[in-house]
């Protein structure tokens, strides 16, 4: 495994800056975001100049394992659907010219104003067979590009747990789908006294579909923390990921700059475990 950072930990807007800290720190692979280029995650119109955004994390010796791509795919608005759908064109565009080969998605909630906000509706028939349109629509684009979609479960959204991560796997039968999977989305604080049967049940579910792994962490209020300083086992994480076959990025997230060298110790032992 290579130890691995979100590009927008940096609050860096040129893709030279961002990659030459990355490297600096000790990691040796991003999980890129455009707003590291000045622009927004999902932008409005085609980014330029990615070819020699590619040629700079090259030269950084950094790798683009995926571009972040995230919109709110169960969004109740169809006409907020519909704009995404079509400004995720330019995601997979960026994507192709970066040279990731995957792009990340969640699956966004019935709340309109926060995709990462729990909603009653979360759990409908129609808030379900909406998000899987929108899926199988970026699927369908993301295969014209050659490219792969992670979705990954995330507490308050459409796609919350492994269970519903399998479920989309196996209703749309996409190959070129898979599955990011941050052991922190799937164990609450109160759940941590049972954190090795949680693991050891989402890898079993989803373990042959794996794209990327988080290495995020959290501490007993469920507050973000660098990994090492919360309650997740991540030790036990990265065993079972090898256990899985896994061999990619660990991707650690939710801290801020500063921290970003010592949470690089963390991932590299990790990866050496």
């Amino acid at each position: 495994m290579t130890p691995a950072i979100f590009s927008r930990t940096y609050p860096l807007t040129t893709a030279e800056a961002t990659f030459a800290a990355v490297k600096a720190d000790g990691f040796g692979a991003v999980q890129f975001n455009l707003s590291n280029l000045g622009l927004p995650p999902v932008p409005e119109t085609a980014a330029e100049g990615l070819e020699a955004v590619r040629h700079q994390a090259a030269k950084a010796g950094v790798a683009i394992s995926a571009l972040s791509g995230t919109w709110n795919m169960a969004h109740p608005d169809p006409a907020y659907r519909a704009t995404m759908r079509g400004r995720f064109e330019w995601v997979l565009q960026a994507a192709q010219s970066l040279g990731a080969p995957i792009v990340t998605l969640c699956t966004g909630s019935r709340d309109a104003g926060n995709m990462w906000a729990h909603h009653a509706q979360n759990t409908s028939a129609a808030a379900w067979a909406e998000m899987a349109e929108e899926l199988s629509h970026a699927l369908d684009r993301a295969a014209h590009y050659g490219l792969r979609l992670g979705i990954e479960p995330e507490p308050a959204n459409i796609i919350c747990d492994a269970f519903a991560a399998r479920r989309i796997l196996d209703q749309l039968q996409a190959p070129h789908l898979g599955i990011v999977l941050d052991a922190a989305n799937l164990i609450a604080p109160e759940q941590a006294v049972n954190q090795q049967f949680i693991l050891d049940q989402a890898l079993d579910l989803l373990g042959a579909d794996l794209l990327l792994a988080h290495a995020k962490d959290h501490d007993t209020t469920g507050r973000v923390v660098p990994p090492g300083d919360g309650i997740i086992d991540l030790p036990a994480f990265v065993a079972g990921l090898r256990q899985a076959g896994y061999d990619g990025p660990l991707i650690g997230h939710g801290f801020d700059m500063a921290q970003a060298p010592r949470a690089a110790t963390v991932l590299q032992d990790l990866c050496r475990a």
